[in-house]
Order: C-alpha cells, then structure tokens, then sequence
C-alpha cells in the first residue's frame, strides 16, 4: 500500500491533535489552542497572502495572548520566507513518519508492556506530567474525536511509559510517547509503538503515523528501526521581539 504524503498527514495531526477552535481570517487559520502546546495555536497560511493578512493573523494571535507563531509546512517558501524577513527565527523542526499498520505489528509485546486505557489512568497523567505533558495538553487528547485510546506500559514490574494514538481516515496517529527515565533503553518504546499498530488494525485502520522534533535523536531512531518512513516536514516560526 502506498504511505500517505505530507498534506494527508497534517490532516491527521489536525484531527487527532485538535485546537479548541480554528478560525479563518482571509488565506490565514488561526488555532486557539487554550495552553496545548505548539501544534494546537500556531497560525497557518494556505496560498497566496498579503503584508497585510499577516498582520491581521499577528493581532489575532496577540488577541488570544498566544503570541506570534506560525507553522511552516511543505511548499510554504514564500510565508517562510516573508516570516524571516519579519525577524521571525525558526524552532523545532518536526518530522514525520509513517508506515504500513501490518509492518509494525508482527508480533504482540509482552501484555503488561503496553495495555490500552481511556480515559487516562492517574498514573499515565503522571508519566506525562514527568514529562512536561501538563493537563492542557491532555485536555487536547479528550478533543480528539475519532477513534483514540491511551496505552499504559509496566516493565521490570514497575511503571514504565505511556503514549496517546488517535485515528483519522484509517492512519492511527501517536502522540505524547513518554518512558520513565529509569525505563529507558529498554524497548518500552517499541512495545508501545507494536501495541499502537496492532490496536489500529483492530479498529479498522491501516496505517501507523508518528510525529517527533527533528532534533529528538533517540525517538528519530526508535522510529527508523521499526522501519517507518520518513513522509514529510514541518517547523514553526516564532518571533520573541518586536
């Protein structure tokens, strides 16, 4: 089967990774994304665009007291490019991967090495927390609409890990990964990610994403061995100073 491109998947991350509500003011999106992070209130601009709605998508942001941000995405030269000149630096490149559900779920981990749950279990939310992945951004998780759950690891006969998988036409997307730092290196990681698969395939999907910073070399890897393929790019513009 063939992987799905870089604007399918933007999708994705949209639909399983919402902002509490979006807003269209002329070529620009703006995303309110009531404390979630990054990917939840920056800005878009789809096709051509003036001085002029970039300034109006500025002000929109200040309004919500976000501050400036935009995402960058594949064939945005001209806004990446307007944005520089603007003194907007460039932050977290992200990558995105992707591949086949049936790739990756070849053999079922350990039963207690990813269990799924949803809600989330207190002791998933302290993982998370541990990891700087705070109650706003859980309240992102309970946004998603499609089909989701949570899946809870313990290893070694303590907890170990935790992450989020929601699905949007078919493509199960992972989000929030986290391993206990005691846990680590010990492939928790990749047992939440076969679990993942397997539970995509279970509920009718048939392809496994994940999004993780560029600069992530630990997760970039876990995501290479398991063979996934790289499908596309984003990074976000932020401007500090005025």
């Amino acid at each position: 089967m063939s992987l799905p491109d870089a604007k399918t998947l933007y999708d994705v991350v949209e639909a399983t990774w919402p902002s509490a509500s979006v807003t269209t003011l002329g070529p620009a999106t703006i995303r309110d994304g009531q404390g979630g992070g990054k990917r939840v209130c920056a800005a878009t601009v789809q096709g051509a665009f003036t001085e002029a709605d970039l300034d109006a998508a500025e002000a929109a942001m200040i309004g919500l007291r976000q501050g400036k941000l935009f995402m960058i995405r594949d064939g945005d030269d001209a806004l990446d490019a307007a944005l520089a000149t603007r003194g907007y630096d460039v932050i977290d490149p992200v990558t995105m991967y992707a591949a086949p559900a049936t790739d990756i779920a070849v053999q079922r981990p350990p039963r207690t090495a990813a269990i799924a749950a949803w809600e989330p279990l207190r002791i998933m939310e302290e993982i998370w927390q541990a990891g700087g992945i705070g109650p706003a951004r859980i309240d992102v998780m309970h946004r998603a609409e499609g089909p989701k759950t949570g899946f809870i690891s313990r290893w070694n006969d303590k907890p170990a890990g935790t992450s989020f998988l929601a699905m949007h036409e078919g493509i199960g997307m992972v989000h929030a990964l986290e391993i206990l730092p005691f846990q680590q290196r010990q492939g928790v990681g990749r047992f939440l990610m076969q679990r993942a698969a397997f539970w995509v395939l279970d509920h009718g999907g048939h392809t496994l994403s994940v999004i993780c910073t560029t600069a992530n070399a630990a997760a970039n890897g876990l995501y290479a061995s398991l063979g996934m393929t790289v499908v596309g790019q984003y990074h976000y513009r932020q401007k500090t100073k005025d």
